[in-house]
């Protein structure tokens, strides 16, 4: 992927200034697809409850952390009725200040509304049981995602769970020059996977999205 960069900063930047014209809504969060949240919400809980609940291996549900949160959307449908606390994470302030409103009542559930690409993100070791990053990681270079997976491994609680989910290319690298970012295949966002010393422990498609957009994976790791 580097090798289709032609300057990093500038990819970053890029990024981040086509975010800053983007509508606080959550159409405006899903690039115009808005009708599609609910079937998007809905696969993840079903996703997410194979690891939930109690026993052996189970996942915790103490603390979440959406990363690419945008105004909320993800924390206020997926992540907030299943933990106790939700951090956000997100490069565009305009987004986080929009999700206090946004979440209501919630709200007050949130520990932290943290403003940063993830590229600089650390997040605080140990305090996770779910790391969920969707629609983001096209915003991030190979070495850097690698980088910042690990970082998530740290900061898991015992049994804690990282979930990428994201449009996947049918080969190779796609660049998208309008919003400053890489839609990478399923071959290669395996090997950043494992470079990152993490396994897959389930992959699935997102069923029933509109034909024209990609296909969407969902991964769980550990």
């Amino acid at each position: 992927m580097e090798d289709l960069i032609e300057d990093e900063a500038t990819f970053y930047s890029k990024a981040e200034l086509y975010w800053k014209e983007v509508n606080p809504t959550v159409d405006g969060m899903l690039g115009g697809y808005g009708s599609i949240s609910s079937i998007d919400i809905n696969g993840s809980k079903k996703f997410l409850y194979k690891f939930l609940g109690e026993g052996p291996g189970k996942t915790g549900t103490g603390c979440a952390l959406d990363c690419g949160a945008g105004i909320g959307r993800i924390t206020k449908r997926l992540l907030l009725p299943l933990f106790r606390t939700v951090d956000l994470v997100d490069v565009t302030q305009e987004f986080l200040d929009k999700a206090k409103t946004y979440l209501g009542e919630e709200a007050k559930r949130v520990g932290n509304y943290f403003c940063c690409g993830l590229q600089d993100f650390h997040p605080q070791a140990g305090r996770y049981d779910v790391i969920w990053i969707q629609w983001v990681i096209g915003h991030l270079t190979d070495d850097h995602l690698v980088e910042f997976l690990r970082r998530c491994r740290s900061s898991l609680r015992p049994d804690g769970l990282i979930v990428i989910k994201d449009n996947v290319s049918y080969e190779g690298v796609v660049p998208d020059h309008v919003d400053s970012s890489m839609c990478r295949d399923l071959p290669l966002l395996r090997q950043i996977v494992a470079r990152a010393g993490l396994t897959i422990l389930c992959e699935e498609q997102q069923q029933n999205f509109p034909e024209e957009i990609y296909q969407v994976h969902t991964l769980a790791l550990r």
